[in-house]
């Protein structure tokens, strides 16, 4: 995965969410953590909400991450796509030590393996977008 984009999502700590719920698209906003090894953000969840309850039908998931920014030459974020399960007890740790105060929620935690992911960075060129892809 091309440097900048690892940096950028590094760097970063909220998401978009998009899945398909009852036929319907559904988005949800979570904090993540990154897995750079495995290529993976790493959130919490209920059984409760509706993105979660959607894994259940299918397991693949959109998503965007984005600074904040009005200045257009600043502009960078990313759009993705991934299959969203159950995480690993070491994505587990990764997740709890960038949010140790969530642990008190006892959340449950899942894993986004990427697969696809845009990276559009203004200051490299206006519209100048990176692909990258997973490689199987």
């Amino acid at each position: 995965m091309d440097e900048r984009i690892l940096n950028f999502i590094s760097k970063m700590h909220l998401l978009s969410l998009a899945v398909i719920s009852e036929a319907k698209p559904y988005a949800a906003s979570c904090f993540y953590a990154f897995d750079s090894e495995n290529f993976s953000l790493i959130v919490a969840g209920d059984d409760k909400t509706t993105h979660i309850k959607a894994l259940e039908i299918s397991s693949e998931v959109a998503g965007t991450i984005a600074l904040d920014t009005k200045i257009v030459g600043k502009i960078e974020g990313v759009q993705f796509r991934g299959v969203m399960s159950k995480a690993s007890e070491d994505e587990r740790k990764i997740y709890f030590k960038r949010f140790p105060y969530a642990l008190a929620m006892r959340p449950q935690i899942y894993a986004i393996s990427l697969q696809w992911i845009k990276f559009t960075h203004n200051a490299l060129g206006f519209g100048k977008k990176i692909e990258w892809s997973r490689n199987f």
